[in-house]
């Protein structure tokens, strides 16, 4: 074992907005799950260098420092949050590995949470030089680089001529394929949640096709929908591994580029393409995939543009039939091929506004 390992990893169901954990804080909805991973290793928080959060819906303060307070860790864990939006999850992890790789840490706990429900209200500058509420900050300096984001994914659909019917069938199989599958494994029941995820539904084509348009070809059902979850792993040294017996996943990779930020749901393909080829890796030696599904035109799109085996692709259902807690869903990826890999190579990738596409490779 040469790269940083993870040996835990555990989440909370994800909840639509408004459901079953809308009233939590983020430290309520975090805390039980950074106690599990530690349950799941046999160790204590003691032996935690740091604690690393994604969290993108403008909490304030540090919610990183308030989780592992209230989660019961010694006083030392200082707590770092990032806002890298929806691939912050993800690189919160990615962030993880690199301390340890660096050395200034050989334990850390990493993920994301996010609190649709208890979003704060902000007012934010708006490109004409005013200010309003509103439920988005800008991620580019311009409107003209800031498109609303479904608005971006209906004119890739229109630019790829991928139509509504294709879309809603990727969706009806996301469903079918969560619907199928069990999560027990991985999921800690919070404010005494079921463990499994509540969105997932039996869909049909009939049924998606009434569901209400949001812009051109996206709808509300080929589309994931704002919620609530959280997710974490716990990654550690192989050094550390060895010494307290543990085994687990390596992170032999992870990378996160910026691209056009008028369609960011082209950018984990560039991501995806080069973590791959700098690790002189095919898509066909993928055995798993956990790819995000914002919008089902952007899986499809880089799952084609990618090569991927769509046979491993979201094997137990994606975000469509989940939901999409902003700074945790990137996290989600990574638990789920934590805990779905049993050998050779795995891929999470996830895409942000703003033009951001995030790649992981890990190997079991």
């Amino acid at each position: 074992m040469t790269h940083p390992l993870i040996v835990a990893a555990k989440r909370t169901a994800v909840s639509p907005k408004g459901g079953t954990l809308s009233k939590l804080s983020l430290e309520e909805l975090a805390a039980p799950v950074l106690q599990q991973v530690l349950l799941d290793a046999g160790l204590t928080a003691e032996l935690v260098d740091e604690v690393i959060v994604s969290n993108a819906l403008g909490a304030g303060g540090n919610p990183a420092r308030l989780i592992t307070l209230h989660a019961g860790f010694t006083q030392h864990v200082a707590g770092i949050t990032i806002d890298r939006q929806c691939v912050g999850g993800l690189d919160a992890i990615g962030l993880a590995a690199t301390l340890i790789r660096s050395g200034a840490a050989s334990c850390v706990i990493a993920g994301g949470v996010e609190s649709y429900s208890q979003r704060p209200e902000r007012r934010y500058l708006q490109p004409d030089g005013t200010y309003r509420f509103s439920d988005r900050p800008r991620f580019a300096p311009k409107a003209a680089l800031d498109p609303d984001l479904a608005s971006a994914a209906a004119e890739l659909a229109d630019i790829r001529q991928i139509a509504q019917s294709e879309q809603d069938a990727f969706a009806c199989e996301s469903h079918a394929k969560a619907m199928a599958s069990e999560f027990g494994q991985e999921i800690v029941s919070v404010d005494f949640t079921a463990q499994r995820d509540s969105f997932a539904r039996h869909m049909s084509p009939a049924l998606c096709a009434r569901a209400p348009r949001i812009e051109g070809s996206i709808t509300y059902a080929n589309s994931a929908v704002a919620a609530d979850a959280a997710a974490f792993c716990l990654i550690v040294s192989p050094q550390f591994a060895r010494q307290h017996g543990l085994a687990g996943t390596e992170i032999v990779d992870h990378l996160t580029l910026g691209s056009d930020p008028r369609q960011p749901a082209l950018s984990p393909v560039y991501a995806i393409r080069k973590v791959l080829d700098r690790n002189a890796l095919q898509p066909a030696d993928l055995q798993k995939i956990e790819l995000m599904e914002a919008y089902a035109v952007q899986a499809i799109v880089c799952a084609r543009d990618c090569d991927l085996p769509i046979d491993r692709l979201n094997q137990k259902g994606g975000a469509l039939a989940r939901g999409h807690p902003i700074g945790a869903s990137g996290a989600i990826l990574a638990v789920r091929l934590f805990h779905d890999l049993d050998q050779g190579h795995g891929l999470a990738s996830i895409a942000a506004a703003g033009g951001l596409g995030t790649a992981m490779l890990i190997r079991r």
